[in-house]
């Protein structure tokens, strides 16, 4: 099949739709043209505060030899060094597509004064998703390859785990203080309070699409060991369904072995032990240089 890449229109908007939500995992909103405007002016609540470092991302579709729409990929550039961003890629897990789309968004990205620089492929979150850093290999094998092709170092970050709600059967925790969260563009922050201070705090998402994300679980030290953590996270998935949702999703950093110092086997087991399900693994990508091995498979 032969590809022909070149940017994206706004008569476009329909057939990327419609590739994005091919792709879209359980527990994930459906692609919008909201969400859409929104991944494309490089903000998202997640990540917005690595998305400040970047421009705004640049949309380009594959056409395939019959006309329609057979992929889109999106590029950006980090304002201060020039350095590439790959945020999101979708081909229908066509090799073909998958390989046009990386050697015209590398080759672009690459093409910075001075010589190829640095380009990043799915390293953080975009609006498109809830809080989705990295590229789901499982569900995305084709895309994987095509990466692995192009020269990128993989990197496994985040084990993504989703549940319905509610969760009767979990305890819930006394003593919760419900505020405003900080940070990560979150909805609200649990703290578990004991003698007058916080010993365990749980972060959640504002829903989307009735689809509420769990952030993180922190319980002190001190505090182990008693059932706080899990009596916190009902109480975190009962104020997610409070806000609306009626599935919740999480990511978990497990990708040091047990015995590390990020041992994060307790964790794995409290969530699978909460009726939590494994949904995939999620991978970024870096590539130091590029050499386009074929120039002409990347029309602008």
């Amino acid at each position: 099949m032969s590809v022909l890449l070149r940017p994206f229109t706004p008569a476009d908007l329909p057939a990327v739709l419609a590739l994005i939500d091919e792709d879209r995992l359980p527990g994930q909103p459906r692609a919008t043209p909201e969400l859409f405007a929104e991944a494309s002016r490089g903000s998202t609540e997640a990540d917005g505060h690595w998305w400040g470092a970047y421009g705004a991302p640049e949309v380009q579709v594959a056409v395939g030899s019959g006309g329609g729409i057979v992929g889109a990929v999106a590029r950006a550039r980090r304002t201060e060094d020039g350095a590439g961003l790959i945020p999101w890629l979708h081909c229908r897990e066509d090799p073909v597509v998958a390989d046009a789309l990386l050697s015209h968004a590398t080759a672009a990205l690459s093409s910075a004064p001075g010589g190829p620089g640095p380009v990043d492929a799915f390293p953080f979150a975009t609006a498109l998703t809830q809080g989705l850093e990295g590229l789901p290999i499982g569900h995305r094998p084709v895309t994987h390859a095509a990466l692995e092709r192009a020269g990128y170092a993989g990197e496994r970050l985040w084990r993504y785990m989703r549940a319905d709600l509610p969760r009767p059967g979990l305890p819930r925790a006394e003593g919760v203080r419900v505020g405003p969260a900080r940070d990560r563009g979150a909805s609200r922050r649990l703290e578990v309070v004991r003698d007058g201070r916080a010993v365990a705090e749980a972060v959640i998402g504002r829903p989307v699409q009735g689809i509420g994300v769990l952030w993180w679980i922190e319980v002190e030290e001190a505090a182990r060991g008693r059932g706080t953590g899990r009596a916190l996270l009902g109480s975190a998935l009962d104020a997610l369904g409070g806000l609306g949702a009626t599935q919740a999703v999480l990511y978990v950093d497990d990708d040091e072995p047990p015995g590390g110092e990020r041992d994060r086997t307790a964790a794995n087991r409290l969530y699978e032990s909460a009726g939590f399900v494994e949904v995939d693994h999620l991978w970024s990508y870096a590539l130091g240089g590029y050499a386009p091995r074929d120039a002409a498979a990347a029309q602008a």
